[in-house]
């Protein structure tokens, strides 16, 4: 069965539940961007291992349990359950695509930067190239695999990506012998920045411009994986709240000890290769990881280097298609699902949700390949930061108004989910990140008139007012029996299989 074989309302078979905890490992894509921005950017580049540990934490307090006993199977599921249905779903739907075309995104610009180096090419045809390759084996990956074949590729990358970071931080430690402090200094003179490479303010300390971008980086990846919607679809596979819990509390722990790792590999890499060799293999520095891999094997043409480089290879690959194949599913549902179930016309003959889902997973793979296509010379983990910013705009609020707030209606639903999902696009949209600097997707114009490179610090209160503004101007009255319905359902699962 490839997705959404099952009702809404009842838990997946037993498989599903081991692909629960390998889902919560998916912040760990990030291994190839995070340690990239700290090998050219020192101390302001943790700020996203930092935020993207402590999201959890929001998950396991706000989300996961109540997710986890709503039995639902999309965040407009949730949503759907005490308002009225079809609007909520047409914009749960639009929000949850949009979210996961952004993430999609990020993982082809990582694909294209660093895949591409494999024969050794680093021409921008074979990046063009590598992109569509690896969009082409997703979609096809996912349409004949689906859920099963997700599951066994996570478990594989997860085997895969804590083997390979332990050993390359091993190797590090090693060339160091074991003094961090030595690392640190080499780091520090090889960025020709010196002491303030190791202090705060080389990325975000210049004027009042980056100081806010360094607030709203922050808020974002604090908030934004309770709004993913590949997240949140999956508390649904464990049998309990309390399942729910351990799937969040276990992952927490292996990947704080991930996350120090790609710290040291990221000093590591700009004490070893070097930050101008790493800005010129890839601007972004997607591929400090890699060349830091070649350099402790031996170099450029020996055995252990290529093996080493190889295996990193390798274990980066099955990373990205793990959470691509994860992402699609998510996002291909929702079309399914919400979208396709509350849009077609009443007098056709309805199609098997199976069959749209495989065609939306089609669609979907093509334009993330396209717009891979423009951004894979910028950062994996800043692409990322897009996404967390749009999902904590636009689905975070709605989740949590539904979730605790009694009083909450219809409207003050569709417009939490507008009213974040819109400022936050269109903030994206006129930012430095498409026009108006060298690093822009289009460096030769010029049409950006906010000055952040994130939207969160403004778009997502937009989100949370606009679903307040909604609810307090609406005519409409609570339903208190949904309501009462949904809060025992949420607090005790009672119902929910």
């Amino acid at each position: 069965m490839f997705i959404l074989g099952h009702a809404p309302k009842r838990r997946p078979p037993p498989l599903g539940r081991r692909r629960s905890r390998e889902s919560r490992r998916t912040c760990r894509k990030t291994l190839r961007g995070i340690s990239g921005l700290i090998a050219l950017f020192g101390y302001d580049g943790m700020l996203y291992s930092v935020g993207f540990l402590v999201t959890w934490l929001v998950v396991l307090l706000l989300v996961a349990e109540l997710v986890c006993n709503c039995g639902r199977f999309t965040l407009a599921d949730v949503v759907a359950a005490r308002m009225r249905e079809r609007p909520v779903r047409i914009a749960a739907g639009t929000s949850s695509v949009t979210v996961s075309v952004l993430y999609l995104v990020a993982q082809m610009a990582g694909a294209g930067s660093l895949v591409a180096l494999l024969p050794g090419s680093r021409s921008e045809a074979a990046q063009a190239w590598t992109v569509v390759g690896v969009g082409a084996l997703m979609v096809i990956y996912v349409s004949m695999g689906g859920m099963r074949a997700t599951t066994w590729i996570q478990i594989v990358k997860a085997v895969l990506l804590l083997g390979g970071t332990v050993a390359l931080t091993v190797l590090v430690l090693l060339r160091f012998h074991g003094d961090l402090n030595r690392m640190l200094l080499t780091a520090a003179e090889r960025s020709g920045h010196g002491e303030a490479f190791l202090a705060p303010g080389l990325a975000y300390g210049g004027d009042w411009t980056s100081r806010f971008d360094f607030m709203s980086l922050g808020l974002a990846l604090v908030l934004g994986t309770a709004g993913l919607p590949h997240i949140l679809s999956r508390f649904h596979t464990v049998p309990t709240a309390r399942a729910a819990r351990r799937s969040v509390i276990w992952p927490i722990g292996l990947i704080g000890g991930f996350y120090l790792m790609t710290i040291v590999l990221g000093f590591g890499a700009a004490a070893i290769v070097g930050p101008d060799a790493v800005r010129g293999s890839n601007t972004a520095g997607n591929t400090a990881v890699p060349l830091l891999a070649l350099d402790l094997g031996g170099g450029a043409g020996s055995t252990g280097g290529t093996v080493l480089f190889a295996v990193v290879a390798a274990t980066a690959f099955a990373t990205i298609l793990a959470v691509v194949a994860g992402i699609t599913l998510a996002s291909s549902a929702s079309v399914a699902h919400d979208l396709y179930a509350s849009l077609r016309r009443r007098d056709r003959k309805p199609r098997s949700e199976v069959a749209v889902a495989r065609a939306a997973a089609l669609g979907i793979g093509v334009l993330a390949i396209a717009l891979g296509l423009l951004a894979r010379d910028l950062n994996v983990a800043f692409l990322v930061g897009l996404a967390f910013a749009v999902a904590a705009s636009a689905n975070l609020p709605v989740l949590l108004y539904s979730l605790f707030w009694r009083g909450f209606t219809t409207r003050g639903a569709v417009w939490a989910v507008y009213g974040g999902l819109i400022p936050a696009m269109a903030l994206v949209l006129l930012s430095p990140v498409v026009s108006g600097s060298p690093a822009s997707l289009f460096p030769g114009v010029d049409f950006h008139l906010f000055p952040l490179q994130n939207p969160g610090l403004v778009s997502i209160p937009l989100g949370f007012l606009a679903g307040w503004l909604g609810t307090v101007t609406s005519a409409e009255t609570p339903d208190e029996a949904k309501h009462a319905e949904a809060e025992v359902r949420s607090l005790t699962g009672a119902g929910a299989v």
